[in-house]
């Protein structure tokens, strides 16, 4: 583990140190943690140090020794690997210590991760987040969370640090992942749909930039809308937030349905969306890249992508 520099405060564990979690871990830096951070990426751990905080070379080092350890990775199956990999967490932490996960996850996973922590007394807090990087560095997340009590406490000096609001959901691990799912299903809906008539506006040979001024001041807009338009507008899908994501969290959302017989059409129309766009090779751009493929469907033209 290599540590640049000294410890003063109450100390944490942030692994995974992307634009969510390094924003988290440079908030809680803020509020007089002594952080050490973990991430498979070199540049995201230098990225780190730079701003204040220890390094660690595995969530074992990370883990190690400290109340609380934060994981801000993308699924279960990034966070079962931080916890039970080579090197894990899971053998590192010390008993009546709290594992606050954030990634987007089923419900059902959340529960079996919990499981397992609990088998060496570890507390887990099933806390997804939604705000994006702005708020995360900010400290003005909102966290959607279920727990035990005992997690809550340990894990409330973190909370305060990362988020504007925290929303306390129940007991039971998977509540605060079902409640995220409500929110990337609504999430998702919206970005599709803010797509799809700015795209139609220009196919109908309509001013963008005058539709976006008169929608947003209007009964029609919604934050996504608000939002993600300005990217289409400018040709800039630089990834806020990546097509992926919605690839994944709809892809959950209609696995989750499925097992309830609920019919969810206007999610699996938006998966669907995302699907083409990812398979389009622009994955890994910007969720507002959905327009992109309305436009190659329809012959629109949207605003010159820059590259």
């Amino acid at each position: 583990m290599s540590i640049s520099h000294p410890s003063t405060g109450p100390a944490a564990a942030v692994i995974g140190l992307g634009s969510m979690g390094l924003g988290m871990a440079k908030s809680l830096l803020k509020a007089g943690f002594t952080v050490r951070g973990c991430d498979v990426s070199q540049a995201a751990k230098d990225r780190f140090s730079q701003a204040g905080g220890q390094v660690a070379d595995t969530p074992a080092e990370a883990a190690k020794d400290v109340g609380v350890v934060l994981c801000v990775v993308i699924n279960s199956t990034q966070t079962d690997g931080v916890l039970f990999g080579k090197n894990g967490a899971f053998q590192a932490m010390r008993p009546q210590s709290v594992f606050v996960s954030s990634a987007t996850m089923a419900p059902s996973e959340a529960r079996r991760l919990a499981g397992r922590l609990a088998e060496r007394n570890i507390h887990y807090l099933d806390a997804p987040i939604s705000g994006g990087a702005v708020k995360a560095a900010d400290g003005a997340l909102t966290v959607m969370a279920s727990g035990s009590r005992a997690a809550f406490e340990k894990a409330e000096g973190l909370l305060a640090a990362i988020a504007a609001k925290t929303y306390r959901l129940g007991d039971a691990p998977g509540i605060g992942a079902s409640v995220k799912m409500i929110n990337q299903h609504l999430a998702g809906i919206h970005i599709a749909a803010a797509c799809e008539a700015i795209t139609l506006a220009s196919k109908l040979g309509l001013d963008l930039p005058t539709v976006y001024e008169v929608i947003t001041a209007s009964a029609g807009n919604s934050w996504m809308f608000e939002n993600r338009v300005p990217h289409i507008l400018s040709g800039d899908y630089t990834p806020l937030s990546s097509v992926e994501i919605f690839v994944k969290d709809l892809g959950i959302l209609q696995d989750m349905a499925r097992m309830e017989r609920f019919p969810a059409p206007l999610a699996a129309a938006a998966l669907q969306m995302y699907l083409a766009t990812s398979g389009a090779g622009m994955g890994g751009d910007d969720d507002a890249s959905v327009a992109r493929t309305y436009a190659a469907l329809s012959g629109a033209s949207l605003p010159e992508h820059r590259s």
